[in-house]
């Protein structure tokens, strides 16, 4: 894996490749994490011959921080997915395009498969619903409660002080506060994050995702028609931020959906579980049925469907 420069959109991209393939698969980082997210999920695209990219998104990492919360709204974000793409096209990647999606990113990739702005063969997110259950369930108390921090990050600098002091404490804090395994949050790991969001202008960039598209007034909903691209759905279910409950009814909305939940694993699913999603990719990407995560058996750090 090497990290590489990229122009798109106006932007340049900080992103991680890996692979050489004609395929291409872009993988898109929530909040607040960073293309550092992937590091598991990467070697399954590149060893089934995709080119893989794994970008900091706009504002993160050394990605370009343009300044001002109008900069960061979902017609920009998802403007840069396609630049991305038309970026990988520029540079000979041909074959068809796998997006991969987290969190903030997923919210990028539903709103970028509902409006079709480039085709895509494949699509697989990761605990980030389609927004119309979301919407829907952000209208209970119980979804309300999981998304205090959502409305708590429309407040000026407050937020980028909290999250920001001592060393971006409270930034690590996220990541192993959340999680069920929290061996998986190391000392190293969260220092990643912690150094990303302390970069000078980043909090705010970061933040400005929440104040440029959610409105605690409501939120209009994109046009949602039924999505055809298949799609490849996986939850961690002990997720505290986005109940499971936001993925009933998804099956009317993708036409084409294969969804698997993963017990007692957080919202940090890839990161929390990597044998596991790594298995679920691979079954998928291979024309494969699929394992529940109770099907798949771990050796070390390698993960297989126990019918394998």
């Amino acid at each position: 894996m090497e990290t590489i420069r990229v122009a798109a959109n106006g932007l340049d991209f900080e992103v991680d490749q890996a692979g050489s393939g004609d395929k291409f698969a872009l993988l898109l980082h929530g909040f607040p994490e960073s293309k550092f997210s992937w590091r598991a999920q990467i070697p399954v695209f590149a060893e089934r011959g995709y080119t893989v990219w794994a970008p900091n998104l706009r504002g993160y990492g050394n990605t370009t921080r343009p300044a001002g919360r109008s900069n960061y709204t979902l017609d920009h974000l998802t403007e840069d997915v396609a630049g991305l793409i038309d970026a990988a096209r520029a540079r000979g990647i041909k074959g068809p395009v796998t997006l991969v999606a987290h969190d903030w990113g997923g919210a990028i990739a539903w709103a970028f498969v509902l409006r079709g702005l480039r085709p895509l063969e494949r699509f697989v997110i990761l605990n980030m619903p389609h927004p119309v259950p979301f919407f829907k369930a952000l209208k209970t108390f119980a979804q309300l409660r999981r998304s205090w921090y959502m409305f708590f990050f429309q407040l000026p600098w407050l937020p980028e002080l909290f999250l920001g002091a001592r060393g971006a404490k409270a930034v690590g804090d996220a990541f192993r506060g959340m999680a069920v395994d929290k061996s998986r949050f190391p000392d190293e790991v969260l220092a990643e994050y912690r150094k990303n969001a302390l970069k000078p202008g980043a909090l705010t960039a970061m933040l400005n995702y929440y104040r440029a598209n959610i409105r605690i007034g409501g939120a209009k909903l994109p046009p949602a028609p039924v999505v055809e691209v298949p799609t490849l759905m996986i939850w961690g279910e002990a997720d505290t931020a986005l109940g499971k409950e936001t993925t009933y009814g998804t099956d009317k909305l993708v036409k084409d959906l294969t969804l698997r939940y993963l017990p007692a694993v957080s919202h940090w699913v890839q990161q929390e579980a990597p044998e596991t999603v790594n298995a679920m990719i691979a079954a998928w990407l291979d024309g494969k049925t699929v394992p529940e995560a109770r099907d798949i058996v771990h050796t070390g750090e390698a993960a297989r469907p126990a019918t394998a």
